[in-house]
């Protein structure tokens, strides 16, 4: 038997390539030069990246061309990330997915080139690999490994994307009897219930699956796990924004993380807090994506200006809040995982480690 995998993630991954720093967006017959690029896996790759720096065994289930870029997010996947591609296909005569990035006024523009996938959206899961848990994205079809998984006792982690026709069918939906948590955000989740709190909407979803989850950006998140009776609701933490590119996938790499490890609800909902803040003040998506050695070089910042303060100040409010990190960070700041830097110039050795 292969070895079992932390998390599963199947679906398409594309080439990122960011520009930042822009002044301005360039117009007609006009060029603007970027003080910044980067380029990196994009996508489901997202999340696959974020999961594997908190230090999950991951595996992607997806199609990469043998063409230039996808040799690129090959490499970068496998050799610096460290994610388990043997459930992956290696296509020729297919152009790799590119999407282009314009990052301007803490906002983004992006142009999008692809093909259609050389195999349907069930063969990307490609034999379902043992998994403690895998990812889906909500879709009208493509959803039998689903049922699959849960047979074979993989807890199932849902989002959905915007439905462009307005229609906000629940049919949609139907695949979460197969699902463990649904992570919407409160857009989608009001959209799809009627409401007009997130709070309704959250009430209305629960019993979907055993556990719901309606992400509110800056106001934090809300949730319900039925299976232990908790209901918790978590501020974010406050940081200056940048780009939000990827932090919804870094928000469910955090809570799959705590709920892989036994954590109380109410923790699982800060961590997959704080991990998307930390995305969201770099740009690019698995680009930002936190190791634990971000989270510890912000946990001891936090702890030291909490001490300074008085029990009720913000600084202690939030020190006691992440208390947890003490028990949950990784031994070793030599082993500690950072942010890593790609670019299609130069692979980076290993995860970029300090």
């Amino acid at each position: 038997m292969p070895e079992q995998l932390d998390l599963f993630v199947p679906g398409v991954v594309y080439l990122d390539v960011i520009f930042t720093g822009l002044r301005e967006l360039p117009g007609p017959g006009t060029e603007v030069w970027a003080p910044g690029m980067g380029s990196c896996p994009g996508g489901v790759a997202n999340l696959a990246v974020a999961a594997s720096r908190l230090g999950l065994h991951t595996g992607l289930g997806t199609a990469l061309s043998t063409d230039a870029y996808g040799e690129f997010c090959h490499q970068v996947l496998s050799r610096q990330e460290g994610i388990d591609l043997s459930a992956s296909l290696r296509v020729d005569d297919w152009h790799s997915p590119v999407t282009v990035s314009l990052a301007y006024d803490r906002d983004r523009s992006m142009i999008t080139h692809g093909h259609p996938l050389p195999t349907d959206a069930d063969g990307l899961v490609n034999g379902l690999p043992p998994a403690r848990s895998a990812a889906v994205s909500l879709a009208g079809s493509g959803m039998g490994w689903v049922h699959r998984a849960r047979a074979e006792g993989t807890l199932v982690f849902a989002d959905v994307g915007w439905d462009e026709t307005e229609a906000w069918s629940r049919d949609v939906l139907a695949a979460l009897t197969d699902c463990h948590a649904f992570l919407p955000n409160a857009v989608e989740a009001m959209r799809y219930t009627r409401t007009d709190e997130p709070r309704q909407a959250l009430d209305k979803l629960s019993g979907l699956a055993p556990v719901v989850v309606v992400t509110c950006g800056g106001d934090g998140a809300l949730a319900v796990d039925a299976s232990t009776g908790e209901v918790a609701a978590v501020p974010a933490v406050g940081v200056e924004a940048l780009d939000p590119t990827g932090a919804g996938d870094v928000f469910t790499a955090g809570f799959i993380t705590g709920t892989l490890g036994g954590w109380p609800l109410a923790d699982r909902l800060a961590f997959a807090n704080l991990v998307a803040a930390l995305s969201v003040q770099h740009f690019g998506g698995s680009l930002s994506a936190p190791g634990w050695g971000d989270i510890a070089d912000w946990w001891q910042v936090a702890r030291r200006a909490g001490a300074r303060r008085h029990d009720d100040a913000a600084e202690a409010v939030l020190a006691r809040r992440y208390g947890f990190l003490d028990d949950v960070i990784p031994p070793g700041r030599r082993a500690a995982v950072h942010r890593a830097t790609a670019t299609i110039a130069r692979l980076s050795d290993a995860r970029a480690e300090h």
